[in-house]
């Protein structure tokens, strides 16, 4: 199955974001990552879902996404034309012996270290799924003891905005 990322603009109003992963859900999709915030657009929110689907699944879901009366627009980023991006904190061991080197895999993959114990360090990145993954087992061998990670969120490169007026439908 492909990886596919949704970006579905919706009206920001409660219950949107249930209706929507309850259609995955009741199509059997496992949602994968999922991310909401507000948009550039007052009154709009943003979903970014990540779903892995054959293709023909994937328009059935995204034509019935289409007729939820909340849903403004829906658009599949495909990873050559977005940029897509994952934020996570991990909790490493890390003493007074191993903290150097704890900083210093950090530092490689262009992560901080946004807080210190005696025993642990809390490392904060962001990038491609790839590179965090890449990322964590770079930091296994110290002991990883939490893993905090956001949905995936992502944006299409250029000019065009999914948000412009023009093509928002109306309510």
């Amino acid at each position: 199955m492909a990886r596919h990322t949704l970006s579905v603009l919706v009206e920001d109003v409660p219950g949107v974001l249930t209706r929507v992963a309850s259609l995955f859900a009741r199509r059997a999709f496992n949602i994968n990552s999922l991310a909401v915030g507000p948009s550039e657009v007052p009154g709009l929110s943003r979903i970014t879902v990540v779903v892995e689907a054959e293709g023909d699944l994937l328009e059935q879901v995204t034509k019935q996404l289409n007729k939820l009366v909340n849903v403004i627009k829906i658009v599949e980023l495909v990873p050559e034309s977005s940029v897509q991006r994952d934020h996570i904190l991990v909790k490493v061991r890390a003493d007074a012996a191993t903290r150097l080197q704890v900083t210093q895999a950090a530092e490689l993959f262009r992560s901080s270290v946004v807080d210190v114990s005696t025993d642990s360090l809390i490392v904060e990145a962001t990038g491609t799924a790839e590179k965090l993954n890449a990322l964590l087992a770079v930091l296994e061998p110290f002991g990883i003891r939490e893993i905090v990670q956001s949905g995936t969120l992502a944006i299409g490169r250029g000019s065009k905005s999914m948000g412009d007026r023009a093509h928002l439908r109306t309510a």
